[in-house]
């Protein structure tokens, strides 16, 4: 995303304050509950198992990869890939995370109209997120090249439909979860909240992202509209 003029300038210096806000929280929560080991001593891998098997799902994969929080599940190699912490780890911090991206395999199983929706949208979104932005400079700045203006609008709205559909998918994945970990003595009371205080964390990169992505395109829309 490339700012324009003053205020897009000031949109860049909102939106990095709240991604920077974003950031301290998931890395403050995570750093807290990652200490703290449940009580019952499951692991994420266990969890994750647990309920794949308990929503009767027997073809996703389950991988242990390098680094961390690079927990995701691919829909498309049908496989959830959990860090090392996540995997072998007994914190509130690993089962949060590790049932957080169960919760979107059972999305996927279960045909989450708005998980499908996000996957419809990703490759216009992907094309935007990558090139809008040039086109709408190259529109702005070169007298011939101005009907592209407009293309790179449509195609960073694109982009903000896929930030913007995210949230829902991300907000019911950890209610899954959340409501998994509550069940069956998996949690305490105290634990379940460590858990929710990570999850909302990291949720809310998902609603800066979002916020940032709908700035930018009303401000392009503007730039747009200026130019004819």
């Amino acid at each position: 995303m490339m700012p324009i003029g003053g205020s897009g300038i000031l949109i860049m210096l909102v939106t990095m304050a709240l991604a920077g806000f974003a950031q301290i929280k998931v890395k403050g929560a995570y750093a807290k509950w990652s200490k703290v080991g449940v009580r019952s001593g499951i692991t994420g891998a266990e969890i994750a198992q647990r309920m794949m098997r308990d929503n009767d799902i027997d073809d996703v994969g389950l991988e242990c990869i390098a680094g961390q929080m690079t927990d995701h599940y691919d829909p498309k190699a049908k496989i959830v890939r959990l860090s090392q912490d996540v995997f072998y780890g007994n914190s509130v911090a690993s089962l949060g995370i590790a049932a957080h991206e169960i919760g979107h395999v059972i999305q996927h199983a279960r045909g989450y109209t708005p998980m499908h929706l996000r996957s419809f949208v990703y490759p216009a979104a992907n094309i935007g997120s990558k090139f809008a932005p040039m086109l709408i400079l190259a529109g702005i700045f070169i007298q011939a090249f101005q009907p592209l203006i407009w293309v790179g609008v449509w195609l960073f709205a694109a982009a903000t439909a896929f930030t913007v559909v995210t949230l829902p998918v991300e907000f019911d994945a950890s209610k899954r979860a959340l409501a998994t970990l509550n069940t069956g003595h998996i949690m305490e009371q105290e634990e379940l909240a460590g858990a929710k205080s990570v999850l909302s964390a990291a949720a809310l990169t998902y609603v800066a992202a979002a916020i940032t992505s709908v700035l930018y395109l009303l401000h392009y829309i503007s730039l747009a509209n200026r130019r004819g």
